[in-house]
């Protein structure tokens, strides 16, 4: 009896301090949720040395397609399903995570709320339309948000 007692003692404690070390903390930061909402379409770019090996290397890996650029412009997008590359020749230092919001400007208002000040911004001379921001995360990964 003593022992099962032990055993279960054990057990709550171990419960308990792995419930306590998964225990997420909310965020302290304010989020436009609307905005960002607008974030769900998102491809990964990236950047590649040989744009015509990497599009039939894709290709193998039953991507098609897509529209926008081309092989001789040095870019092109891909897709399988819902999975969609970016493959871009000398355009972008680094692999970047790109999302393609419906209202780039609201997602710039609410980076700024929140304290993230853009490194590149571009159609914003304009009410409307095309417009482009990229960002960096804390650990240096670009961010790339492009309304198209």
């Amino acid at each position: 009896m003593k022992k099962n007692i032990i055993i279960c003692a054990l057990a709550l404690t171990s419960l308990g301090l792995s419930a306590f070390a998964f225990r997420s903390e909310k965020p302290s930061v304010k989020t436009d949720k609307t905005a960002y909402q607008e974030l769900k379409t998102y491809s990964i770019s990236l950047n590649v040395k040989d744009i015509k090996t990497s599009y039939e290397f894709y290709q193998k890996l039953g991507f098609e397609t897509m529209i926008g650029g081309g092989l001789e412009q040095g870019w092109i997008i891909v897709e399988n399903g819902h999975c969609k590359l970016g493959l871009f020749q000398g355009l972008f230092p680094k692999n970047t995570i790109t999302f393609n919001p419906e209202n780039g400007r609201q997602v710039l208002e609410t980076l700024k709320s929140n304290g993230i000040e853009p490194s590149f911004t571009m159609g914003f001379d304009k009410e409307e339309g095309p417009c482009t921001i990229s960002i960096v995360d804390p650990d240096g990964n670009p961010i790339l948000i492009d309304q198209h």
